[in-house]
Formats: structure tokens, sequence, C-alpha cells
């Protein structure tokens, strides 16, 4: 049973996913213990292509207040680890318009290791935006009105 740390709410309105990836992460002793706490953000962050490998930008794992002065950097890159498929295959759509990669969540899975979920998306328009927002609006309506009837 995964145990998710931290998940990104605006990937999946912001943009169409359409393929998910399982990476790992090179990660400080002292990021690791942040991330137990719960101290992370992922919602401005990206998968950036850095000479031929992927890393996670813009990501925000807070200083553990127990290190020493080893502490880690909070926006640091962070490097993905993937098998060569993968990556080929992420990098071939990258380098196409209008594909890009985000970080969906940061969790911890079976054996204790801590994995990101990366998605290959294309950007919505604003209209997309609108219909994903009806959408949901009628699935909250349609469940009030089922909840109503009970």
């Amino acid at each position: 049973m995964e145990k998710t740390i931290a998940f990104n709410k605006k990937a999946k309105f912001e943009y169409f996913i359409e393929d998910e990836f399982e990476a790992g992460i090179v990660l400080l002793g002292s990021e690791v213990k942040s991330l137990r706490a719960g101290k992370v953000n992922i919602s401005d962050s990206f998968v950036g292509v850095i000479k031929g490998e992927l890393f996670i930008l813009n990501a925000h794992i807070g200083k553990y207040e127990k290190a020493t002065i080893q502490n880690h950097d909070e926006k640091r890159y962070r490097k993905l680890l993937l098998h060569k498929n993968e990556l080929n295959k992420i990098l071939g759509k990258i380098k196409r318009s209008g594909y890009t990669a985000v970080v969906l969540k940061i969790y911890f899975n079976n054996n204790n290791r801590v994995k990101a979920l990366i998605a290959l998306a294309k950007g919505k328009k604003e209209k997309d935006k609108r219909q994903t927002i009806k959408e949901r609006e009628w699935q909250r309506e349609k469940g009030r009105i089922l909840k109503n009837t009970n």
C-alpha cells in the first residue's frame, strides 16, 4: 500500500494527461526526513531536461529542523531515475511542440522508497478548462440529487 506525500491537483486541471510513469528520485537524507514530515509542495513543479536527463524543477521540500549544517537546498534540482526506454519515450514526446512532463504526485511505495508519478501532458486551452469545470459541477449536482432522493 502506497502512502501519498504530495499531490498536484493543478496538473489535471491545466493539462490533458496522456501517459504516466513511475520514477525514482535521487534525494538527500534530510530531504527524506522532510518528506516523512510532509513538508513538500509540488503544485508549481515540472520536469525539465538537463544534459539528456530528467530532473524535477521548482519542487519545494522544506528544510529539516534537526539536520546539521549539511541541510539541503529547498528548491534544488532532483534527478529522476527511469528505465532507458521510458526516458527515451519521454524525451521524444517533450521535443514535440505542445508536450510537457509534470509531476502528479510523490509517494512512498511498498518498499518505503520515495517515488514520483510523472505524466506526459498536453496543455489545455481556456475553453477546455471551462468544460472541465462544467463537468465537475455536474458531478457535484448529480451527487446532491442522488443524496436527496435517498
